[in-house]
């Protein structure tokens, strides 16, 4: 007899989060050569398909563009990978000679990642090759009405990733999206820690259910158009930020604060690109198509066009509308439109001078978008950095677009699609998450400030840098036992060193023990030093300590 619905998608998760623990503990012994080779195949490969998956997500979700789908894909894939090639995530990757700590890293284990309807396939490649890169294993769970495009998207980089070398099993995600099944996920032993991308009450679950957890919030992003501000520039970046993939972006504006000085001259830039003005009867319309009498977003009109949305509200708009607008005057729950909207609706208020456009900015923030996004379109730099300094937002762009600037498609933040939105906004992370938060830190540390004296004169201030050539290729000079520690932990990592580079290429066999050398020329990988090794490298150390 088959399992209930609920009962089924349990059982995969613990299936597939013991499959995932197993091949990540074989993923573990991988050098930063192979954990990069597998890294970087999922993002080509994910970046290769960007289009078809684009086209999957739009059509099974019914929200938004699927050529914007596709630059999101290609954004969560290649941009991602070029933004964390060069990070150190294997064996020893930063040292403090001065204060004599090494810092090595250590995956944190089973990633929990969960995906949204809005962002399905970007989402899951984005986490997966980050989780991949910090040598984690990843088990995702899909939104129910994106399952089969975010399970594609899954299966195209797991594929690359295993033709690649990487352990089957390391990546999955749920072909039975449930609730229950989902719970399972977050709470399971074998889960690490969540990245959750979804809804305010799934990502209050993922923190209340005891395991680590990166959360984002809600976005409702104020875009302020102060009087000095390059005002085409600034209209165009707001109403095409607003037009990408139908606003479904949590960093997409969902406030237009204009400086009254130059509300005239704003307004009419957008009736040029495309932005229609929804005035007394058609704003309560669109009001009450776009909220529940709870306040909550009607997911029918979430990602459609201007002309659907007014349409479902009984109104017509010019087919090449692209952003539809409605003046407000207040913020709170007794003015719906001033909510995050998730659509290309936004609404436009008007302050004299910078600081009441402050004022409003913070007011909303503060109602659903705490800690999120902010921008702020100015030639003022004064006022710029006063904007820094009092918003309650951890992003505070600068006369750029926020849908794409947030994420780091428009600027130097950290390219990334979970967007921490810190302690203001109920997270333990105010950053643009990357692979470096998926690492535990681990630190050597050697004395500095002794307690008692050395019976023995100490000898650990003379070892030369980890990565640093000595000064011959070979030397007969004993090595300090500090040295001997340092050598031994890259080489254990997989790492060649510097100076090992000309002799043995990373894709030679020499200089590494005989099994890995035989996974290294089949072509797989996983397998480092064996037990017998370590007992040898371990008692061989010992005996230098007790002669030195």
């Amino acid at each position: 007899m088959a399992l209930d619905r609920d009962l089924a998608s349990i059982q995969e998760v613990r299936d597939l989060l013991a499959a995932a623990k197993e091949a990540q503990l074989e993923f573990h012994g991988y050098s930063q050569e192979q954990v990069d080779r597998v890294a970087h195949a999922m993002a080509d490969a994910g970046f290769a398909d960007a289009a078809r998956l684009g086209r999957l997500a739009s059509e099974e979700t019914g929200f938004g563009k699927p050529e914007d789908k596709k630059t999101k894909n290609e954004f969560a894939t290649r941009r991602i990978w070029e933004s964390i090639r060069d990070l150190k995530t294997v064996g020893v990757i930063a040292e403090d000679r001065e204060r004599q700590i090494f810092t090595i890293a250590e995956p944190m284990g089973v990633v929990a990642a969960l995906i949204p309807s809005t962002n399905p396939t970007s989402t899951v490649m984005f986490k997966s090759i980050i989780a991949v890169k910090a040598r984690n294993a990843i088990v995702a769970s899909p939104h129910p009405r994106a399952s089969r495009c975010t399970l594609e998207a899954m299966n195209v980089i797991r594929d690359a990733a295993e033709k690649a070398g990487a352990p089957k099993h390391l990546m999955a995600a749920l072909s039975t999206p449930t609730i229950e099944g989902t719970n399972e996920l977050m709470r399971h032993k074998l889960t690490a820690v969540i990245l959750a991308t979804g809804s305010n009450p799934m990502v209050r679950a993922a923190y209340s259910s005891g395991k680590p957890a990166f959360g984002v919030g809600s976005g409702n992003v104020p875009a302020f158009i102060e009087r000095t501000a390059d005002i085409p520039k600034a209209v165009a970046d707001i109403i095409s930020g607003k037009e990408f993939d139908w606003g479904v972006l949590c960093s997409t504006e969902s406030a237009l604060v204009c400086d009254a000085p130059v509300k005239l001259q704003v307004m009419d830039e957008c009736r040029k690109r495309g932005g229609y003005f929804a005035a007394g009867e058609e704003r309560e319309r669109l009001a009450r198509v776009l909220f529940d009498e709870r306040g909550a977003i009607n997911p029918d009109v979430v990602g459609k066009p201007p002309s659907y949305i007014a349409g479902k509200a009984g109104f017509m708009v010019p087919s090449s509308t692209t952003v539809l607008i409605t003046e407000e005057r207040g913020v709170g729950r007794e003015h719906p439109l001033s909510r995050e909207k998730l659509s290309p609706v936004i609404s436009f208020y008007t302050e004299d001078g910078w600081r009441d456009a402050c004022h409003r900015c913070i007011e909303l923030l503060q109602f659903g978008g705490i800690g999120h996004t902010l921008v702020i379109h100015s030639a003022d730099r004064d006022i710029i950095m006063k904007f820094a300094l009092e918003k309650p937002a951890f992003r505070i762009l600068v006369n750029t677009q926020a849908a794409l600037g947030a994420v780091g498609y428009t600027n130097g933040l950290d390219p990334s699609l979970t967007l921490g939105p810190g302690t203001w906004g109920g997270s333990i992370v105010s950053d643009n998450v990357t692979a470096r938060h998926l690492m535990n830190y681990k630190r050597l540390a050697f004395e500095t400030n002794p307690i008692n004296p050395h019976s023995t004169p100490a000898r650990t201030k003379s070892a030369s840098p980890v990565y640093a050539a000595p000064p011959a290729r070979e030397s007969t000079t004993q090595l300090s036992w500090m040295d001997e520690i340092e050598k031994r932990m890259v080489l254990k990592a997989g790492n060649t060193p510097v100076w090992k580079k000309e002799e043995a290429p990373l894709t030679s066999t020499a200089n590494v023990p005989e099994k890995m050398a035989e996974k290294m020329n089949d072509g797989k990988f996983g397998t480092g030093l064996s037990a017998d090794d370590v007992d040898r490298i371990a008692a061989d150390f010992l005996r230098d300590i007790s002669r030195g």
